[in-house]
């Protein structure tokens, strides 16, 4: 690999001990890839490797606008700078476990560089590419499915930082939004969208529709204690209240009058 600059600075984010590496045969389906035949006697199986995954930002070299495009009115003033945003890399490296040596990188610039196993968790095709360019497919295995999901969800942070959310490739510019939310990207526009007032406007009311009040049966027929709602122009049909004591006995001493008998002597009919 080229040796990097003094500015750079880089940032392990994943770190395995020993992985199983393959020399997997060609991919014939387009399915993707199946790890069962990997461990096969005709495959050759390297030495286990390190696996790490690195993080390399690239600090962009600040720029001078030329002399007559300064937009100071003093001529002594010295020429503007612009600084880009640095640019960020990311590259699976397999080395020597005890010297480590370089065996193999992947640099990750699409989701496809690194690929599971439609068959297991723990195993994965990489495309590795070597300094002249030529690439080729190996597979990598993990002892453990907690190792392999801890690999994942380090990819899967990648891909946000990079802009792979949406399936594409990011630039890997710092501070850039994902290739999905970007300008003219088919979706709508984050910034847009926060600038959007919900507000209720002057004149402008929310209906709230309650639905039926009182209780129904879970197969969607009338319970007990239902109330039907009132219809238009019509009161409320709620059941008058039950008659008092008093009101029972007068009740009762006019019904016993209209048969004829008399409780002015006897007391009260009962």
């Amino acid at each position: 690999m080229d040796p990097l600059p003094p500015d750079a600075i880089q940032r392990v984010l994943f770190v395995s001990p020993s992985v199983h590496v393959y020399a997997i045969p060609p991919l014939t389906s387009t399915k993707g890839y199946l790890a069962a035949s990997w461990t096969s006697p005709s495959v050759h199986q390297f030495p286990p490797c390190r696996l790490r995954i690195v993080e390399t930002a690239l600090p962009a070299p600040s720029t001078a606008l030329p002399p007559n495009t300064s937009t100071s009115l003093n001529p002594n003033t010295p020429p503007t700078t612009t600084t880009p945003s640095e640019s960020l890399t990311t590259t699976l490296l397999l080395e020597d476990p005890s010297t480590g040596a370089l065996f193999a990188a992947s640099p990750y610039t699409s989701p496809a560089a690194i690929s599971a196993a439609l068959d297991s968790t723990r195993f994965f095709a990489v495309r590795v590419v070597d300094e002249g360019g030529r690439k080729a497919v190996l597979g990598i295995g993990f002892e453990e499915r907690a190792e392999a999901f801890d690999f994942g969800v380090a990819l899967q942070e990648v891909r946000k930082v990079l802009g792979m959310v949406d399936g594409g490739a990011g630039t890997g510019l710092v501070g850039e939004p994902p290739a999905g939310r970007r300008k003219g990207g088919g979706k709508e526009n984050v910034a847009e969208a926060e600038k959007r007032d919900w507000s209720l406007k002057e004149g402008e009311s929310i209906h709230v529709d309650v639905g039926r009040r009182g209780r129904e049966r879970k197969d969607g027929g009338e319970g007990v204690g239902w109330i039907a709602p009132p219809s238009a122009g019509v009161g409320v049909g709620f059941l008058p209240p039950p008659p008092s004591a008093r009101e029972v006995r007068e009740e009762k001493r006019r019904e016993a009058k209209e048969m004829g008998f008399d409780d002015g002597e006897f007391g009260e009919f009962v």
